[in-house]
């Protein structure tokens, strides 16, 4: 009998061998033919945000297309299904399990891969060349924010409001035949709709990710409505019309998903706020972030002499940043005006750079990428607080008149911003999840319903233009807007654990500024390990616990 367990033991492990062979042997070939194709998506990607061009947009779509019938092959996914759950080796296995995610998108017929391709590019494409028009006057998207944030000429910002939303009728029927053609290919993989299988590939549920909404809705509900109340009666002071009158465009962002320092006034004791714009009118935002992420360990000067910062034709108007080769070209696409909006976004968009940049490279390359979406954008949101702290500013060697004032309206305004970013998921994700669930219902009603109930802003009177059609993140990155929140969650728990353990302060006395132990502690607790780990163990190695909504109750101001 010993011999039989003997011999059976190297049989199993004969066959153990045999399998990582082929795990190793099949990495290698994602490495020499699918990632030298990955690169050139990321490349074309880049250029055509950059240009707005038909060509480049042309190329980036065939670029996609030659990645994805990469992805699509069949024997190679037959290989990769067989392998999956298969292999023993940890590292070995993860990569098996995230290659089989990325190839099970697209087991679908080929040419209707080409065609979500040439959908979502003709759409982002329409997103990217479009300006709000009002008269003769084409805007850029700065100066409707600038118009949102500023004007109390109700008719005036009706008229921009409506401009800026206006790139929903133009994308509507192309939006809607992405949606169709997206379940299309879900339903082929035998999912039910195209937001089941997005969670899915990206390790999440959706009975999860809706428990966790649940729960913050009945955390944010009534906070939120004591806030909006106040923001009412301010709003409606500064318009001069009642409460009741008050709509969508009376907010100062197009999608009331940003707080602002008009906010945060108190309408029975009328103080003005401080304007923090102000202290930033004439900063060198570039200079700030180079001097900033030095100081602390992680510089950016690399990724910032790569990256396209400022406004000009054509280009997309929004802001990301993009991990070309994951050799370390990482770059930021901006359109930078002097002002705390963008002082804000840049800081966060290098929060996702500096995390891709310090990825070490000695990590598989399967491996060589951010743990989580929730994760990065965690890391760029704990980033983006510094520029409400009137400490930081100064440390930046900017004039800051009241640094007291600064400080109170920052800080009511980062605990307004979490009050209405939550409510303003809440809107997303359950948006996504119905429409894909039900494109054929009347959608602009389901997303008015929604804002109503989570946002409290009342739908405007008789209009029946896609509103929902305008937000660009619905066709660029489909049923992602979850992550924003959890990432949100992650950024606390992440910050309260950095100001308790290792700059031994309260969360809202921590400053990063010349603190070199910091950019240690996120090289080695959040970057070091890539994607080799799963986000909720990345969490609990980061912070010592599972995520939850604890330390960001605690940064809105509530108990939980």
């Amino acid at each position: 009998m010993a011999a039989l367990t003997n011999g059976g033991h190297m049989v199993g492990q004969a066959d153990a061998n045999h399998t990582e062979e082929r795990a190793r042997a099949f990495i290698k070939y994602y490495e020499e033919q699918v990632r030298p194709l990955e690169i050139a998506v990321n490349l074309a990607w880049w250029k055509a945000n950059i240009s707005g061009k038909d060509q480049d947009f042309k190329a980036k779509e065939e670029a996609q297309n030659k990645l994805d019938a990469a992805l699509s092959n069949r024997e190679r996914f037959a290989e990769l299904k067989a392998l999956h759950g298969q292999v023993k080796d940890r590292l070995l296995a993860r990569q098996i399990h995230l290659l089989y995610l990325a190839h099970l998108e697209k087991q679908v017929d080929p040419e209707l891969l080409k065609q979500i391709v040439s959908k979502a590019n003709a759409v982002e494409k329409a997103f990217n060349v479009y300006r709000a028009k009002v008269g003769d006057r084409e805007m850029t998207d700065s100066e409707v924010r600038r118009v949102l944030k500023q004007s109390t000429d109700s008719v005036y910002r009706k008229a921009v409001w409506e401009a800026s939303k206006a790139v929903g009728s133009v994308v509507e029927k192309d939006l809607k035949e992405l949606v169709r053609l997206r379940n299309q290919a879900a339903r082929q993989l035998g999912f039910p709709d195209y937001h089941a299988l997005q969670l899915y590939i990206n390790e999440q549920s959706q009975d999860e990710v809706l428990r966790l909404f649940d729960e913050l809705d009945k955390l944010t509900r009534e906070p939120f409505h004591q806030l909006k109340q106040r923001i009412d009666k301010v709003l409606a002071k500064q318009y001069g019309i009642a409460p009741a009158d008050l709509r969508p465009w009376h907010y100062k962002d197009p999608f009331f998903q940003e707080a602002v320092a008009d906010y945060t006034a108190d309408p029975d004791n009328p103080k003005p706020a401080a304007d923090l714009d102000a202290v930033y009118a004439k900063a060198d935002i570039v200079r700030i972030c180079k001097e900033y992420y030095a100081s602390f360990g992680l510089p950016v000067d690399d990724i910032l002499a790569r990256s396209d910062l400022f406004e000009k034709p054509g280009k997309s108007p929004h802001a990301f940043c993009i991990d070309i080769d994951r050799e370390g070209d990482v770059r930021v696409l901006a359109n930078i005006v002097p002002n705390e909006y963008w002082m804000n976004t840049m800081l966060h968009e290098l929060g996702h750079a500096v995390y891709s940049k310090y990825i070490p490279r000695t990590l598989p390359y399967v491996l060589r990428a951010e743990s989580h979406i929730l994760t990065t954008e965690g890391i760029a949101m704990m980033m983006e607080r510094a520029s409400k702290q009137s400490a930081w500013a100064q440390a930046m060697g900017l004039h800051v008149p009241d640094p007291k004032a600064f400080d109170e309206t920052g800080q009511r305004m980062l605990q307004a911003q979490l009050l209405i970013f939550s409510r303003w998921c809440q809107v997303m994700l359950r948006f996504e999840k119905e429409m894909y669930a039900n494109p054929e219902q009347d959608l602009n009603k389901l997303w008015w319903d929604l804002v109503e109930k989570y946002q409290q802003v009342r739908r405007p009177e008789g209009r029946n233009a896609p509103d929902y059609a305008s937000k660009i993140h619905i066709v660029s990155a489909p049923c992602y807007y979850h992550n924003y929140m959890l990432g949100e969650m992650f950024a606390c728990q992440l910050h309260h654990t950095i100001a308790r353990n290792v700059l031994k302060t309260t969360p809202d006395k921590a400053l990063y500024v010349n603190r070199k132990e910091v950019g240690e502690f996120l090289k080695e607790k959040v970057f070091r390990p890539g994607r080799s780990i799963p986000w909720q163990e990345l969490t609990r190695l980061a912070t010592g616990e599972d995520l939850s909504p604890k330390a960001f109750a605690h940064d809105f101001g509530a108990r939980y």
